[in-house]
């Protein structure tokens, strides 16, 4: 319920505002506000307008750690599905910014810890309705910001072939549990590189699909431009497979315009590479971060390409190297704006809003020294940014962004797939506790120069495993046009069935 303001607190918000109000203002407004009051009470009585969740379950329980040897759970459960359909037998782990009814959902963060939400997100009760299991919620970065796996709350999540080194991140704990074998399949999310990062470091096959192709309903987001959510798996095939199942519109979210309604991706698979051109970006290898090893084994699977039939060209689009300055202004004032000050949803769509999650999130100022250091110092960027300059660069680089999809597009006429490495280098070690401020930022940031441009530019993104480094795998990304993930697919599926990528 909304309480009328006191005479003081008219004062107090009129002075925000940067009114100067005398005291028969603040009579005349109480007056005028009364009624506008009246009307927020009449919507806090009405019952919400959620949707129905439609399979029974526990809120599960935290695993200890004899259970959890890399840290990437936060909560085992098992809610079965639907006694038949596609996913039948197939277990699922949930990224942890992702909603699943009567389950502990913390994204990371102390300050949403104890939130348990109310709904199924859509990706959730497509995967449920077409027979899967879901096994679990797991850990991912602090609010997911973060390409490292070392600022969740509850501790650094484990590289899955190497303790001590980085998951990747954000959604972490599933790119491990799936590596592991703990699940068949996982739910990431993709801002900045989030499902195709973790994929690479840990070994398997991650989708960023085209922006808006999966609903984000249900989720907790960071900007709704960026925001995507995908299959993580250990085949192409389940990935392909996992994709059909959750991809179409739900009638919620305002991001899936243009989304076809479905396609069935694992029908699609084979036909083999003969018929295809890939392009090998120059500017996706010898970044400044680039390690020469790690770019040498994403060039190795890109000659086998040539092997199955396929015409093979380096190209050279040097806007790719704009991508991260044009993600930057956007990705730091969505943070701010929406997440942060937006208590977890801003304003001004057409959305499912859970407002459970905004209720908890209200008030986060008052607890902000809970925040990673990855938040704190993006936050307050973006609050520095907003008071001195408001959105001018957001917009800008908004406008921007369309001659970097231009330029995408343009190699996309000319070829099939483009090609690059997933991340310029191999697993780093997790900082040590207690390590400075700026270790703990650069481990968190310093690998999302191939990922994020397409997360601007929406073209739909996957990494395929290619082999390791020094012990750790490497990921080579396929991207595509928009709305065609199924020449991903397919190319994916070749170069999967040409050998085993562990003897690569």
């Amino acid at each position: 319920m909304v309480q009328y303001p006191t005479p003081e607190q008219i004062w107090d918000a009129a002075e925000e505002v940067g009114l100067a109000l005398t005291e028969d203002d603040v009579k005349s407004y109480a007056g005028l506000i009364k009624p506008n009051i009246d009307a927020y009470n009449m919507v806090d009585a009405m019952p919400d307008y959620l949707p129905i969740v439609k399979y029974p379950r526990t809120p599960g329980y935290f695993p200890d750690p004899s259970e959890n040897t890399r840290n990437a759970w936060y909560v085992r459960t098992s809610i079965k599905g639907a006694s038949s359909g596609p996913l039948k037998g197939k277990k699922v782990a949930v990224k942890d910014n992702v909603m699943v009814a009567g389950v502990p959902m913390m994204n990371g963060n102390s300050i949403l810890e104890g939130y348990v939400p109310e709904i199924d997100a859509t990706v959730v009760a497509r995967l449920l309705d077409a027979g899967a299991e879901i096994i679990g919620k797991t850990h991912c970065e602090s609010y997911c910001i973060s390409g490292g796996s070392h600022t969740g709350a509850k501790g650094a999540v484990h590289n899955p072939y190497k303790m001590g080194f980085s998951a990747g991140g954000s959604s972490s704990g599933s790119g491990v549990t799936v590596a592991l074998g703990e699940a068949d399949i996982a739910l990431g999310g993709d801002q900045g590189g989030s499902i195709r990062m973790p994929s690479s470091w840990c070994g398997i096959y991650g989708m960023k699909p085209t922006h808006g192709l999966v609903p984000y309903t249900g989720i907790m987001p960071i900007e709704i431009t960026i925001d995507h959510i995908g299959p993580m798996t250990g085949t192409v095939t389940d990935n392909a497979l996992m994709l059909e199942v959750i991809a179409g519109p739900d009638g919620y979210d305002p991001r899936q315009y243009g989304a076809p309604k479905k396609v069935k991706y694992s029908k699609m698979l084979d036909g083999g590479v003969k018929d295809l051109k890939i392009g090998i970006v120059k500017e996706g290898f010898g970044r400044p971060e680039s390690e020469a090893a790690s770019d040498a084994k994403v060039k190795k699977a890109a000659e086998l390409y040539k092997k199955l039939g396929a015409t093979v060209e380096e190209i050279s689009i040097p806007a790719h190297l704009l991508g991260p300055v044009l993600w930057t202004p956007i990705g730091v004032e969505g943070i701010t704006q929406t997440m942060m000050f937006g208590d977890g949803y801003g304003l001004s769509r057409p959305d499912l809003y859970v407002t459970s999650l905004i209720d908890k999130l209200h008030g986060w100022q008052l607890r902000a020294n809970e925040l990673s250091e990855t938040t704190k110092v993006l936050t307050t960027l973006g609050v520095y940014i907003k008071k001195y300059h408001g959105s001018h660069y957001y917009g800008k680089a908004m406008n921007i962004t369309k001659r970097l999809i231009e330029a995408y597009d343009a190699e996309l006429a000319k070829y099939d797939l483009l090609l690059m490495p997933t991340m310029p280098m191999k697993s780093q070690p997790l900082p040590a506790p207690g390590c400075s401020r700026e270790e703990y930022f650069v481990r968190a940031l310093e690998m999302i120069g191939n990922t994020c441009p397409f997360d601007i530019t929406h073209h739909p993104a996957m990494t395929v495993p290619c082999g390791f480094v020094d012990g750790l795998p490497i990921g080579m990304m396929l991207i595509g046009k928009h709305h065609d993930e199924a020449t991903i697919y397919r190319a994916a599926y070749a170069f999967e069935q040409s050998g085993d990528w562990k003897k690569m």
